[in-house]
C-alpha cells in the first residue's frame, strides 16, 4: 500500500448528506475483484447521463476538479452496504482524503486498509473548507498526517484528530497484509518450533 504523508491538491466540494455506497459505486460495476479500473464508474450515476455522455455540472466533471485529491463531503458519508469497492473506486479516481462531519464505520475502517485518509471534523470547519473548496483550481488544500492538520488555501490550519494505529499503518503504507510481514520474523520461529514439537503435523 502507498503511503500517507502529505498532499496538497486540489478539493472538491460535495455537499450532499448521506451519499451512500452504492452512490459511490453501483452494484452493476462489482465484477471484480481488483482494487484498480473503478475509478471511471466513481459516482456514475449521478456522473454520466444513460448514454455515457458526462452531466456537465457535477462537481468531478468540472475541469477544475477533475485533477481533484481530497473530497470535502456532507454529513454520514460512505453509509449503505459495506462493499470494499467504495474506497477502491475512490482511490482509483485519484481522491487519497476525505473530509467530513462523519462517516459510516464500515466505510471508514476500508479507508484506512486502503491508504484513503477519513477525517473527521466538526460542521464549522467542514464548513470552512468546503468555501475553499468552492474557489476551484487556484485553492489548494494541504493535508499533513503528520502533524494532524488540514490547511487552507489562505493558510488557515485546522487539526484533526486520528487514530494512532491507523495512523501508523498510513505513514508506514502498511494494509493488513503489510502488518502481517512485519511480524514475519516471528511467525517463521513460531513454525519452526511448532514444526518442531509437532512434526507430525
Amino acid at each position: 500500500m502507498e503511503k500517507f504523508e502529505t498532499i496538497t491538491g486540489v478539493a472538491a466540494p460535495m455537499p450532499l448528506v448521506n451519499i451512500d455506497t452504492d452512490m459511490i459505486i453501483p452494484k452493476i460495476f462489482l465484477k471484480s475483484i481488483q482494487r484498480t479500473g473503478f475509478g471511471v464508474n466513481l459516482f456514475d450515476e449521478m456522473r454520466y447521463n444513460r448514454d455515457g455522455t458526462e452531466i456537465a455540472d457535477f462537481v468531478l466533471n468540472k475541469p477544475q476538479y477533475r485533477e481533484a485529491e481530497i473530497l470535502v463531503a456532507g454529513d454520514n458519508f460512505g453509509c449503505g452496504s459495506s462493499r470494499e469497492h467504495a474506497p477502491w473506486a475512490i482511490k482509483d479516481f485519484g481522491i487519497k482524503c476525505v473530509i467530513s462531519t462523519s462517516f459510516a464505520d464500515i466505510f471508514f475502517n476500508n479507508c484506512f486498509k486502503n491508504g484513503i485518509l477519513p477525517i473527521v471534523l466538526p460542521q464549522e470547519q467542514v464548513d470552512v473548507l468546503m468555501k475553499d473548496a468552492e474557489k476551484g483550481q487556484n485553492a489548494r488544500m494541504t493535508v499533513d498526517l503528520a502533524a494532524q492538520t488540514v490547511t487552507t488555501s489562505d493558510g488557515e490550519a485546522i487539526p484533526f484528530e486520528v487514530d494512532a494505529f491507523k495512523k501508523h499503518c498510513l505513514l508506514n503504507g502498511l494494509d493488513d497484509i503489510g502488518l502481517s510481514l512485519e511480524k514475519v520474523a516471528s511467525i517463521d520461529s513460531f513454525e519452526e518450533k511448532a514444526a518442531q514439537a509437532r512434526p507430525w503435523v
